[in-house]
């Protein structure tokens, strides 16, 4: 089992993963909304759902206690 500091490390990859990636496709979504109906308006939605849960796992990661180890 993963010590409480390997879980928050991997917590806050992920939490700038989908940060950074929900803010890139949000952006080309809505550069190409224009030549592609469908697929602007998906890669918009998806990409602030993506955003929006790397903000809610930043919430998640601040209530988080890191387990101290024994001296």
């Amino acid at each position: 089992m993963p010590s409480s500091i390997e879980r928050i490390q991997r917590l806050q990859k992920l939490i700038w993963v989908l940060i950074y990636l929900g803010l890139f496709a949000l952006i080309i979504g809505v550069v190409i909304r224009g030549a592609a109906p469908v697929a602007g308006p998906l890669l918009i939605v998806t990409g602030l759902i993506a955003a929006v849960a790397g903000v809610v796992l930043i919430y998640v990661r601040s209530r988080m206690e890191v387990e101290k180890s024994p001296p």
